[in-house]
């Protein structure tokens, strides 16, 4: 009997020890719990070099850096997962260069977090295999990366998350003079392809995707667009925007491009957020429609979007109060605290694409189908990124 209530103690202690921290830790802390080995990230049960490992460990490597009390503890956790994928020679296992996919590009911004923090030449030379990756990559006729291989002529607003913040981080560490400009130039004409080929001007919101063969069963015969404004497909282009920003010289005009695709966006999502929870619905062009329900990942992402962008001048002040009423939101209705002291996020899409094997419609009754889950990275990653940005 005394085990047992030595044991509640430790939990009640934890508990209240958790609770005392800033948002960000306690995450990071509950997903250390969850995950203690690294490759369970997204429900794995094998390693697997693919986004969601890196946009967790991203997160952490963030939260790690401005809370060094985590810092041993995130370290020992990235290093297993780094140490497992990263071979002597740089070779990243799992990775197939070929496949062409936009989504084994994302891990590459936490492996320039890890290279520039641990310095091991092994980390380069896999960042320099990434980079080449994007030199071959196949392109839209107008320049735009193939979201992958598999899914030829198609451009997705998740892609531009997945490979243009990396590319332009890798192009101001470690090009120099037209070779980086040129990347620089590339990079902003990505996000100004999809712009231009997803753009719904009824809602003044982004379709999820665009066939430039015009082909898909999904693709609009005369346009090629998707047929929905998916959430967190939009917030994927918005943290892409903002990220993006963040590196581009100052005096780069792509900037100017891009702010004429963000802040009128960003001023269109605004007009959406749910009055009651300060969220946004998971198919955004079908508002309160049956089935329909408020999406954690996305409303993190566009609160990240909204926050970073004011703090920084790219979007107006009151941008900040509107990620802060998002962020109240999500703590209060879809953060949950458990009883050992850990966090978990809610009502999260599991995962939502197009085309593929079974086939993906990209209808609504698709969109609202999929699964919902509680922590999954691609919610809990900018998550955490958001609460850094707003730790008390």
């Amino acid at each position: 009997m005394k085990e047992i209530w030595t044991i509640i103690l430790l939990q009640v202690l934890t508990a209240v020890a958790l609770a005392a921290e800033p948002k960000s830790v306690q995450m990071v802390k509950s997903e250390l719990i969850r995950n203690p080995e690294p490759r369970t990230i997204d429900y794995n049960v094998v390693w697997k070099w693919n986004y969601t490992h890196g946009l967790l460990l991203q997160s952490m490597l963030q939260t790690a850096a401005k809370h060094p009390e985590i810092e041993a503890s995130v370290d020992q956790y990235v290093k297993v997962y780094l140490d497992s994928i990263i071979q002597k020679d740089g070779t990243i296992k799992y990775y197939n260069k070929t496949n062409y996919t936009l989504d084994h590009i994302n891990p590459g911004k936490m492996l320039i977090m890890a290279y520039e923090k641990y310095k091991e030449p092994r980390f380069k030379i896999a960042l320099d295999t990434l980079y080449s990756q994007l030199q071959s990559h196949p392109r839209v006729p107008e320049g735009g990366f193939w979201h992958k291989k598999s899914y030829p002529n198609q451009m997705w607003l998740d892609g531009i998350y997945m490979g243009a913040p990396f590319y332009c981080e890798y192009a101001l560490r470690y090009l120099k003079g037209e070779e980086q400009q040129k990347a620089f130039n590339d990079v902003v004409q990505q996000i100004m392809i999809i712009a231009r080929h997803t753009f719904d001007k009824d809602c003044g919101l982004y379709r999820h995707a665009w066939d430039s063969a015009k082909k898909q069963q999904w693709a609009n015969p005369e346009t090629g667009m998707a047929s929905h404004v998916w959430g967190r497909a939009l917030g994927w282009y918005c943290m892409a925007m903002v990220d993006v920003l963040g590196f581009l010289p100052q005096d780069h005009p792509g900037k100017d491009s891009i702010l004429s695709v963000l802040v009128p966006l960003c001023k269109n999502i605004k007009g959406l957020q749910d009055k009651d929870y300060g969220a946004w619905y998971q198919v955004m062009d079908e508002g309160q429609r049956t089935g329909n329900y408020l999406e954690t990942s996305c409303t993190a992402m566009f609160a990240y979007t909204f926050v970073k962008g004011a703090k920084n001048g790219w979007l107006p002040e009151e941008f900040l109060k509107y990620g802060k009423t998002a962020y109240d939101g999500l703590n209060k209705f879809f953060v949950r605290h458990n009883p050992d002291g850990t966090l978990s996020l809610t009502r999260v899409c599991g995962v939502a694409g197009l085309g593929g094997n079974p086939y993906r419609s990209g209808s609504y009754d698709y969109y609202i189908g999929e699964i919902i889950r509680d922590n999954d990275p691609k919610g809990v990653g900018p998550y955490i990124m958001l609460s850094l940005l707003l730790d008390e």
